[in-house]
């Protein structure tokens, strides 16, 4: 059977389909795999993902699902703290049903696997939406800033992460916000230099 392009096959082997490019040929004659960076499908799937709005979603999502994960790893080392009961004896003196606190293991097992797993939930979902809130705001600061300052350098994570650090302390006033500021620009610089450095290649 004879297929376009000449031959039964194309360029290595492979057979040439219309309209879909060959693995082993571009069309002008190059020899390098892939698909055409001409297209205007790709050029508007490349534009979008590497758009600030793409890049503050992704990274959003990524943190919320990190979180999640992280809070319910930390929920689940917690399984022996304080449970208040309503109404048990030894409350607060002088406050009538008021909550004595009991340790986890003393309550029945179908209690214990309850609360852990309400408690697991609740952890999980409050540590998901703080990395996720900050993982999109880091992300897209850091894009703003890089579009901003045309250049793609470890001051945009520094400057980035003084910014989101500042944020998420701003309501316990300037010295916090100057801590968090601090602390997240030493982060985000430790990180960026971490990553730019050179990989031995083995």
């Amino acid at each position: 059977m004879n297929f376009p392009g000449g031959g039964p096959l194309g360029g290595g082997g492979i057979p040439v389909v219309p309209g879909i490019p060959s693995g082993g040929a571009r069309p002008g004659g190059a020899g390098a795999p892939g698909f055409d960076p001409n297209d205007p499908n790709v050029k508007w799937l490349t534009n979008a993902m590497e758009s600030c709005y793409a890049k503050t979603a992704m990274s959003g999502v990524a943190g919320f699902a990190l979180g999640g994960l992280f809070g319910m790893f930390m929920a689940s080392m917690a399984y022996d703290t304080p449970f208040h009961t309503p109404g048990a004896p030894g409350g607060v003196s002088g406050v009538p049903g008021s909550a004595a606190a009991t340790t986890i293991s003393s309550l029945p097992l179908k209690k214990q696997l309850a609360h852990g797993f309400k408690d697991m939930g609740a952890r999980s979902w409050s540590t998901a939406k703080n990395f996720g809130a900050v993982g999109a705001l880091f992300s897209g600061i850091e894009c703003g800033i890089e579009g901003l300052r045309a250049k793609n350098d470890i001051g945009n994570g520094v400057a980035a992460g003084c910014l989101t650090g500042a944020i998420l302390a701003r309501n316990g006033g300037p010295q916090a916000a100057a801590v968090g500021c601090a602390g997240f620009a030493a982060f985000s610089a430790a990180i960026d230099a971490w990553m730019r450095m050179p990989k031995d290649e083995d």
